[in-house]
């Protein structure tokens, strides 16, 4: 099964494609304080609402890039009602993204870090594309205790695969950026963006009954929901991190 169909299958309901609510989103925004006109990129912009809500406050101009072409729809289609000309959305996998260095005001990869093999790879790719003085925007998972054996095993995962939340803020004091805010999501956040997920895919399951597809979604849906459930809303933070270069 394409991974991005299931992805664009199970988020169809989402606003924001990460564990935020608008209004933290709305927050972070206003954060930014960035200067109207600014250059931003968005590396994995999913539908682009993050994107979208920036270049509205601050009428900056910008690159979305998403590997997923329902995402990459999505987000061309909801940058052209709103900010038309604003955004350019490029349908292309980010690692593979070029862009001349320090030239953007504000770079940004929320909730995509394996797209440059890691967290601390994605602080590097996108502080190389930032201007200095200019802001760098994460947003990762992290651990609020330590896995036990059998999620670990449940799952493939390795404690190793996240740090926890001081572990985020020292990778990116590492590269010599500094730490101008973080923001936390909540279990609501969390309930919230799996939630939505769990709606869309059984709906969907329902309405496609001949679909080739129906039952790896619902298997792997289902499989996800259980470890949610059972382990990952007492085990997983999920927080978006600001640096300044």
């Amino acid at each position: 099964m394409d991974r991005w169909k299931f992805f664009g299958i199970t988020h169809r309901d989402h606003v924001v494609c990460n564990p935020l609510s608008v209004e933290k989103v709305d927050e972070l925004v206003q954060l930014l304080d960035l200067s109207a006109g600014a250059r931003v990129l968005d590396i994995a912009c999913g539908k682009a609402e993050m994107l979208v809500r920036i270049s509205e406050r601050y009428e900056c101009t910008g690159i979305g890039v998403d590997i997923s072409p329902y995402a990459a729809s999505d987000a061309r289609a909801r940058a052209g009602l709103r900010v038309p000309g604003k955004l350019d959305i490029v349908e292309q996998d980010g690692a593979g993204f070029k862009a001349e260095p320090a030239s953007f005001d504000l770079a940004m990869c929320v909730g995509a870090s394996w797209t440059f093999g890691g967290y601390p790879g994605t602080l590097g790719a996108l502080a190389g594309w930032v201007r200095p003085g200019g802001l760098v925007l994460v947003g990762e998972p992290f651990w609020k205790k330590d896995p036990p054996a059998d999620y670990l095993k449940a799952t493939g995962m390795e404690r190793r695969s996240f740090r926890d939340h001081m572990g985020n803020v020292a990778a990116g004091l590492e590269q010599g950026l500094t730490l101008l805010y973080t923001l936390t999501s909540s279990e609501d956040d969390w309930d919230r963006y799996h939630g939505l997920t769990w709606r869309a895919g059984e709906r969907w399951a329902a309405a496609n009954p001949g679909d080739p597809d129906r039952e790896p979604v619902l298997a792997r849906l289902r499989t996800a929901r259980d470890h949610y459930l059972r382990w990952e809303r007492d085990l997983f933070g999920w927080a978006v991190y600001l640096f300044r270069k």
